[in-house]
């Protein structure tokens, strides 16, 4: 059996723009992901349930959102 790891894994979204000004790190954990800006790592994260995660990272693939 593997261990849980306690802390998200986090990783900067491949679509974040490479100025360093909107960079988007996100974090799967159970039941869903974590976002966050890269900027504040220690500020606010908004977690969002799996299907939701889902549909919205979907909707991007197919350039239904931007």
């Amino acid at each position: 059996m593997i261990a849980a790891n306690p802390e998200p894994l986090w990783f900067k979204s491949s679509y974040s723009g490479g100025s360093g000004t909107e960079c988007v790190e996100c974090a799967y954990v159970a039941g869903g992901a974590m976002v966050r800006d890269s900027k504040r790592a220690g500020g606010p994260e908004v977690r969002v349930q799996d299907e939701a995660w889902r549909t919205f990272v979907r909707a991007v693939n197919q350039g239904r959102i931007r």
